[in-house]
């Protein structure tokens, strides 16, 4: 994860993960705020922060008194998302590198396959 980043887009990050791994499925409640900030050694605030892109996006619900869920078809939005953010933003760049070494796509392939 980049340094570079603000912190609650990094958690932003690890929380989308949850998603797209399969941790937290469509219609499961999301851990509270206050219980995220501390497995993750942030400020709660920037937790909520971080929740607010989600329910910004629409990828999440929030049931007043009960908590926040992950909306019916985020994981498939969420993934579409961030293979399309992959492939216009940061794979140009890795494309190039591969180029600069003079790396063989079938090596690539296997390796990321064992």
């Amino acid at each position: 994860m980049s340094e570079e980043r603000p912190v609650y887009l990094r958690l932003r990050d690890r929380i989308a993960a949850m998603i797209l791994d399969g941790k937290v499925r469509d219609g499961d409640p999301l851990p509270s705020v206050r219980s995220l900030a501390a497995d993750f050694g942030a400020n709660p605030l920037t937790v909520a922060k971080a929740y607010q892109t989600f329910q910004d996006e629409g990828l999440v619900t929030v049931k007043r008194g009960v908590g926040m869920f992950v909306a019916p078809g985020a994981a498939a939005r969420l993934r579409e998302a961030e293979r399309r953010d992959f492939l216009d933003h940061r794979w140009p760049a890795i494309a190039e590198h591969i180029r600069r070494l003079g790396l063989d796509a079938e090596d690539l392939v296997e390796r990321a396959l064992a």
